[in-house]
């Protein structure tokens, strides 16, 4: 006991954030409190009973979990961790979630597993709330109450650049855990590199497709052929937004919407390569959210496809959010003769609304004093049928 002891003390004086004196009375108090149970008396302890009643499962998830408990004699080991986990600042709600995904963290040592790891992460700078989103993250394949988990965080960190990045990732796969680092991360890391991508580009991208590191490596060089085959060479700018984009999509997929762009868009083939390289996020894109922005840009703005295809970006935008509110707007003050000179419409897309205000709004409060006011109509999907001019 005076070691388990001496092992809380120095966990809790470890994190700056607690009050060391309320830290250390609540966790000492609960890991010297009895068990309800004798062990001597094993018949006495009901597992199902003690999931449902004191850790808050529900009967369906009690009864789930009772065969990988069925082991065990006594609520003395479950007791202390919940205690553990009620310390590092998990609810009771928390505790119930984390222990219906992985029961067998009941029957994890304190001292020699989850203190451990826990001791260490934080001399790998995961803050408290970090350590806490991070079992939470990680209880549905029971990493957490296994030590392989330090050794794994310790190579992800430097990759991901920072707790909260690597968390981010965590919450889009958590099998990131528990894939092997050197049979499959590191290989799929070096190929990356071998792509010209750097650091930074590889923690982004897998920040945000995290799957890039725990599937094959085969499908990673397949990607990078498919994004070649686009026209987008390694080393580009553009490749590691191109890679993104085709990821985990087949090359029929993939040529069913290249197919699909060139017929909605009117490109020809050299036309879709050029918008694909630019904007790789298209192939992404619904063939509803495709189609109404084609009829809109072509059809009622009057834009050439030639001149879409060199500025894809522009369909990255929300219809009714900017481009059709900004379109009117700009076609009421060319309607009134208030606009001095031509005005592009790509670059009255791209800008900020902040300054898409100032320069197309504001300037006309007096010519146009309802300009505003249908603005933000149109915004809210209410496009007038007129802008109203005094």
């Amino acid at each position: 006991m005076l070691r388990l002891r001496s092992c809380i003390l120095a966990r809790i004086l470890s994190y700056p954030s607690a009050s060391p004196a309320a830290s250390i009375h609540r966790l000492l108090s609960a890991a010297a409190a009895a068990p309800a149970v004798s062990p001597e008396d094993p018949s006495s302890f009901a597992v199902e009973e003690y999931l449902v009643s004191t850790c808050g499962l529900t009967r369906p998830q009690a009864v789930k979990a009772i065969p990988k408990l069925s082991h065990l004699k006594s609520p003395a080991n479950p007791d202390a961790v919940r205690s553990f986990l009620a310390g590092l600042g998990l609810s009771g709600a928390d505790v119930a979630a984390v222990v219906a995904k992985d029961p067998q963290l009941l029957c994890a040592s304190v001292e020699k597993i989850l203190a451990r790891n826990v001791d260490e992460l934080t001399g790998l700078g995961l803050s408290r709330s970090d350590i806490k989103r991070l079992i939470s993250l990680t209880s549905g394949g029971g990493h957490f109450r296994c030590r392989a988990i330090v050794p794994k965080l310790q190579y992800y960190l430097p990759l991901f650049g920072s707790p909260e990045n690597l968390l981010r990732a965590l919450s889009r796969s958590f099998y990131l855990i528990g894939v092997d680092i050197e049979r499959t991360v590191k290989p799929n890391v070096a190929l990356l590199q071998e792509c010209g991508l750097g650091a930074c580009d590889i923690a982004k991208l897998c920040r945000y497709a995290p799957r890039m590191l725990n599937t094959s490596l085969e499908s990673i060089q397949a990607m990078v052929e498919c994004a070649e085959g686009l026209g987008v060479p390694r080393g580009s700018a553009m490749f590691k937004h191109v890679l993104d984009a085709v990821s985990f999509l087949s090359e029929e997929k993939i040529a069913t919407k290249v197919d699909y762009l060139k017929k909605t868009f009117r490109w020809s083939d050299a036309e879709v390569g050029i918008a694909l390289s630019r904007a790789p996020s298209l192939l992404r894109r619904s063939k509803d959210a495709l189609q109404s922005k084609s009829e809109f840009l072509i059809s009622e703005v009057g834009l050439e496809p030639e001149y879409i295809a060199q500025r894809p970006a522009m369909l990255n935008y929300s219809l009714d959010g900017r481009l059709r509110p900004r379109y009117y707007v700009v076609k009421f003050l060319k309607a009134n003769g208030l606009l001095a000179r031509e005005r592009d419409y790509y670059s009255m897309f791209t800008l900020v609304e902040k300054v898409f205000v100032q320069r197309y709004i504001c300037p006309y409060k007096e010519a146009a004093p309802h300009l505003a006011e249908d603005y933000d109509a149109a915004h809210s999907g209410e496009v007038p049928a007129n802008f109203k001019f005094t």
